[in-house]
C-alpha cells in the first residue's frame, strides 16, 4: 500500500471537459513504493507543487496537502503534463531509494541459458552485464550507485533503472515487470 506519492500534475480547475457542475482541483500522482498512479483531491487552500512528495496514507493528521485519494488510474488517464514529469519523479524515487535498487544489481540472476535479468535494463548489453557479474563475484556486492559505476564502468546506473521503470509504467505489452507492481 502506498504511503507517499509524487505529484505529477496539478489541475486547479479539475479535468477539462463538458461537465458544467462544480469542478474540484485535482492532482495526478505516482506512488513511490509500487509505482501506482492516482488521482488525488488536494485540501482547500493547500499549496501543491509539481514534483513534491506528499503523504497519501490512511492517517488524516499527516495529510497536509492531500484531502483524499479519488481513485487509482492508468498511464493512459494521465495528462500530457503528468507524463512529461514522470521521468523526473521516477529518477528522484530511484535516487532516494538507492539500497532498494542497488539490490537489483547485487541479486539479479539468469532468466534462461541465453538471457540474464540485467539485460532487461535498456542500454545495458552483454559486455556491461559480464563486467557487473565479474565485479560482483570477485569483490562482493555493490554498496551504492557510485560503487557500481566505479567498479563495473556503468555510466549512470540510476538512469538505467529509471528508464526501465518508466517503460514498465507506460508500456502495457511488457512480458516481465521488474520494479512496477501490476
Amino acid at each position: 500500500m502506498e504511503e507517499f506519492a509524487y505529484i505529477l500534475d496539478y489541475l486547479s480547475q479539475g479535468v477539462p471537459g463538458g461537465n458544467f457542475g462544480k469542478k474540484e482541483p485535482l492532482c495526478y500522482a505516482l506512488g513511490d513504493e509500487e509505482f501506482k498512479f492516482f488521482e488525488l483531491v488536494p485540501k482547500a487552500n493547500a499549496v501543491v507543487n509539481i514534483g513534491e512528495r506528499v503523504y497519501i496514507g490512511k492517517d488524516p493528521v499527516k495529510r497536509n496537502v492531500v484531502d483524499h485519494v479519488r481513485r487509482r488510474v492508468g498511464a493512459s488517464d494521465l495528462t500530457h503534463g503528468a507524463i512529461a514529469e514522470l521521468e523526473y519523479c521516477v529518477a528522484e524515487i530511484v535516487l532516494a531509494n538507492q539500497p532498494r535498487f542497488i539490490r537489483f544489481f547485487n541479486e539479479a540472476e539468469a532468466i534462461s541459458m541465453r538471457k540474464h535479468l540485467l539485460e532487461e535494463l535498456p542500454g545495458l548489453g552483454k559486455k556491461t552485464m559480464a563486467a557487473i557479474l565479474d565485479e560482483r563475484s570477485k569483490k562482493g556486492p555493490f554498496k551504492d550507485f557510485k560503487d557500481l559505476s566505479e567498479r563495473a564502468a556503468v555510466k549512470n546506473p540510476e538512469k538505467l533503472i529509471a528508464s526501465r521503470i518508466v517503460h514498465e509504467l507506460t508500456d502495457n505489452s511488457m512480458k516481465r515487470y521488474l520494479f512496477v507492481s501490476k
